[in-house]
C-alpha cells in the first residue's frame, strides 16, 4: 500500500507522523470518509467542501486546495489499484510542542490511505441490525460542534464502546435535549406511514454525505421526506428503520432497547432505497482510470 502524506508517497510501513502532531496529542485535525465504486470515487467533491468547512470552523488552513486535494485522492486511489475500496484523508495541525497552543504548530499536514472496509459483517444487511440507545451524549453544539468532522472523536468512541458493551453493533446517541442525534458513526432514519423521516443536522446529527444522497433518492422516488425532532418514542414505533453512512452504506435495523421495529425484517422503502443506492455508485463518481 502507498500512502500519502503531504505531497510524497510512503509504503506503509515508513508512512508516520511525528509525536509531537497535534492530531496524535489532541485530536486536533479533522478527517474524512470517502468511497471508491467501480473506478470512481463516490460524492468526491461533496466530501472536499466538507472537509474544507470542518476546516474554516477550527481555524485549520489546508495547504492545497479544493482541486489539488482532489487530485491527490484519486491519484492516491490510482496508486494502490483501487477500484472498490475506502479512502481515508486527514489534515492534522501539524507538529507543534507539548503545549496546547496551535500557533506552535507551522505546517499542516495531510494524509490520505486508500484501502479496503467492512464495517458490519454481511449478515447484518440481509436481516437486520439490532442497537440500543447509549448513556453517553451528542456533544453540544456550544462545545465541540457535531458539524465538525475532527479526530477527536472520543464522544462516539464512548457510545461505541456501551453499544459493544451491550453486544451491538451500533448505538443511537441522544442529544442534551432528549432528542434522538444520530448514531456512534452513522446517521439514522425512520419511515411512519410512508413518510421518510431523520432528525435535523441542528439535534447534533453530522451533515452526512450518504444521508443527503439517500434523502435525494426518496425525494426523487416521490417518498416525503422530513426533518423533524425525534425521541425514541418515535423510534420504537417506526415501521422502518435504517442507518446511512460512507462506510456503513445502508444498513437495515429490526431492533432498538428491544423493541421490534416493524415487523422485525428489512422493509419495503429500506430495500428500495438501498437499490436505488447501489445502483446510483456503480456510475457515479470521480473517474479514477482515464
Amino acid at each position: 500500500m502507498k500512502v500519502y502524506v503531504d505531497g510524497k508517497y510512503y509504503n506503509e510501513r515508513e508512512a508516520k507522523v511525528s509525536v509531537f502532531d497535534h492530531g496524535l496529542l489532541y485530536g486536533d485535525g479533522i478527517f474524512e470518509g470517502i468511497r471508491a465504486y467501480n473506478g470512481r470515487v463516490f460524492r468526491l467533491r461533496e466530501h472536499i467542501d466538507r472537509l474544507f468547512y470542518s476546516a474554516k470552523a477550527i481555524l485549520l488552513n489546508i495547504p492545497m486546495s479544493r482541486s489539488e486535494m482532489m487530485r491527490a485522492v484519486v491519484e492516491t486511489c490510482r496508486k494502490n489499484r483501487i477500484r472498490d475500496g475506502y479512502i481515508r484523508l486527514l489534515v492534522t495541525r501539524g507538529i507543534g510542542t507539548l503545549g496546547l497552543n496551535p500557533k506552535r504548530c507551522k505546517n499542516p499536514s495531510v494524509i490520505i490511505i486508500a484501502d479496503k472496509i467492512q464495517l458490519y459483517p454481511p449478515a447484518l444487511y440481509q436481516r437486520g441490525m439490532e442497537i440500543i440507545t447509549v448513556p453517553t451524549v451528542r456533544n453540544l453544539h456550544s462545545a465541540v460542534n457535531p458539524a465538525i468532522k475532527s479526530l477527536n472523536y472520543l464522544n462516539n468512541i464512548l457510545a461505541k464502546i456501551e453499544a459493544n458493551n451491550a453486544g451491538c453493533e451500533e448505538a443511537v446517541m441522544l442529544n442534551a435535549n432528549g432528542y434522538v442525534a444520530e448514531c456512534t458513526g452513522d446517521n439514522l432514519f425512520i419511515v411512519k406511514k410512508g413518510q421518510v423521516l431523520t432528525p435535523p443536522l441542528s439535534a447534533g446529527a453530522l451533515y452526512g454525505i450518504t444521508r443527503q444522497v439517500v434523502i435525494e433518492l426518496a425525494e426523487k422516488a416521490s417518498l416525503p421526506v422530513a426533518e423533524p425532532d425525534l425521541t425514541r418514542y418515535d423510534l420504537f414505533n417506526a415501521d422502518e428503520c435504517f442507518l446511512t453512512g460512507t462506510g456503513a452504506e445502508i444498513v437495515p435495523v429490526v431492533k432498538i432497547d428491544g423493541r421490534v421495529i416493524g415487523n422485525g425484517k428489512p422493509g419495503p422503502i429500506t430495500r428500495k432505497l438501498t437499490a436505488a443506492y447501489h445502483a446510483l455508485t456503480k456510475v457515479s463518481g470521480e473517474p479514477i482510470y482515464e
